[in-house]
């Protein structure tokens, strides 16, 4: 057992979790090797590390998803053996994951309850567990949702919010949070925290997975860093610094992660005008110019995203045109927008990007196979060559290119996506929520990417709920407010109080 881990136990005999030793293979890769980790109750323990690092592989096998080769979970004082979701449920152990699953085409109250329905006979009690949802969700504070809606109506972030609250309802005595965070405003972080500061003084502990530094010194008790796969480290937040965390979690200093090279802008290459969808979105007008970063703020639901994927074809609006280098085009779906010149990195990864089942390589050149046919051949060795250079400039964390996108970290999906749309060359590039569930190292490569971009001559529309990332690589930024366009602000004119008033509506 590592001499740190000893440390740490030393006099301690209060922890609800102990896990100790964990190794986990999966094919070519060694996800975890000999990773402990303590966590008391009533407290919030952060879990960090970059991308790859093993954080998520590690709470899959404390939520049952996945089954460790070696070590063991002590939980509760006993030695627990977890072979499936439903005996980490039993057993008291609930998570959030990162990635979102719910059933859409059931309602809130289903998916809360789903394979716990009271029932009548053969029937279920619908308006039972819609008044236990109803009983839930006010609980927890969270309003505007109705138990009755289907989920496909909500946004991600009252998804995300759904989803804990399915997690909260098992009265579980540690909850693992994956990225809470990732798709969800300010505002409903501030609501998270409440409800996390709730959770505590009733005991139960929570394993908190982000990559965001504030929110870790804001809600955590103490911080775990994995790298690798390996333990690192683990510290109480009032003994360690911001600096000192991204150090034991890159393993090496790091500079500014919002890296913007300053450029001249050039031509108008794109303009947007009298976009309009009813219940979306109204009158959206902009321009942007070469080597500009455009972005978009808002609060969720102000439009941001229906706006873009309207642009981009995926969301007919009702009206409106696109002119790219000053000539009108016609977009009625995603392929007439890539012949153009665009290319869109979506909010979600997984249900509109990756195709899981894919390799890295094929999910780096599908939307640009054309390039790589001579003959009516594939190049596969030119396939095989331009997406080892991809892996290498964008640090994609993968033992090798043949393996299968699903197995990828969330972060290294992401850097995967941006690799498949930078292979168009185009001239427009729409990026939603660019960063989501990213470290701070891949944040860094990511914004350096964009920007050189921008500098290449080109054109980058950036929507992100991050205001520092907002501030930190916008030239001009367009502020939304429930569908309507509130203003657009140069870089002199930003700040996160001056957004944050026009993003809740007010006249600044």
């Amino acid at each position: 057992m590592n001499a740190e881990i000893k440390n740490i136990r030393q006099g301690e005999d209060d922890y609800l979790l102990k896990v100790e030793d964990v190794t986990m293979k999966f094919p070519g890769v060694l996800a975890l090797d000999k990773v402990s980790l303590y966590v008391k109750a009533g407290t919030v323990h952060a879990l960090m590390g970059e991308n790859g690092a093993g954080k998520s592989t590690l709470m899959k096998i404390l939520f049952g998803i996945n089954k460790p080769n070696e070590g063991e979970i002590i939980f509760k004082g006993r030695k627990l053996e977890i072979n499936g979701i439903h005996d980490a449920l039993t057993n008291g152990i609930s998570m959030i994951q990162q990635e979102l699953s719910p059933i859409k085409e059931m309602t809130v109250a289903e998916n809360i309850f789903l394979g716990r329905e009271k029932m009548k006979g053969i029937l279920v009690k619908a308006k039972e567990i819609e008044k236990d949802t109803e009983k839930l969700l006010k609980e927890l504070n969270i309003e505007g949702i109705r138990p009755d809606q289907k989920m496909k109506e909500l946004s991600t972030a009252r998804m995300q919010l759904v989803e804990i609250a399915k997690a909260v309802s098992y009265n579980a005595d540690l909850l693992i949070m994956d990225e809470p965070t990732s798709a969800i405003t300010e505002r409903e972080v501030e609501h998270l925290f409440e409800i996390i500061k709730d959770l505590k003084k009733r005991g139960i502990a929570i394993i908190y997975i982000t990559h965001k530094m504030d929110e870790v010194f804001c809600i955590a008790d103490e911080v775990t860093v994995l790298r690798d796969g390996k333990f690192i480290d683990t510290k109480p937040i009032s003994k360690i610094t911001k600096n000192a965390l991204i150090e034991l979690m890159v393993g090496r200093e790091i500079g500014n992660i919002y890296v913007k090279t300053e450029s001249k802008p050039g031509d108008v290459m794109i303009s947007v005008r009298n976009f309009s969808k009813k219940g979306q979105f109204n009158n959206i007008n902009f321009d942007v110019r070469s080597g500009e970063i455009f972005g978009l703020a808002g609060l969720v639901g102000a439009g941001r995203s229906e706006a873009m994927m309207s642009v981009f074809g995926a969301n007919r609006p009702d009206t409106g045109e696109v002119f790219i280098k000053g000539k009108k085009i016609r977009v009625r779906s995603p392929k007439d927008a890539i012949k153009s010149g665009m290319a869109m990195l979506t909010e979600d990864r997984k249900a509109a990007g990756l195709f899981p089942m894919l390799d890295v390589k094929d999910n780096i050149v599908i939307a640009n196979l054309e390039a790589f046919v001579k003959l009516f051949l594939i190049q596969h060795k030119e396939i095989e060559k331009c997406c080892k250079c991809e892996i290498d400039k964008l640090s994609i964390k993968t033992p090798s290119i043949f393996q299968e996108v699903q197995f990828l970290s969330g972060g290294n999906q992401q850097k995967v996506l941006v690799s498949r749309w930078l292979q168009t060359s185009p001239d427009v590039l729409i990026m939603d929520e660019p960063t989501r569930g990213i470290d701070v190292g891949a944040k860094a490569e990511i914004h350096r990417l964009m920007s050189d971009f921008a500098a290449s001559g080109k054109a980058v529309i950036m929507i992100s709920s991050e205001l520092p990332e907002i501030i930190g690589m916008s030239d001009r930024v367009l502020v939304m407010h429930e569908g309507e366009q509130m203003a657009i602000l140069n870089r002199d004119e930003l700040s996160q109080e001056r957004i944050l008033a026009y993003a809740a509506g007010e006249k600044v």
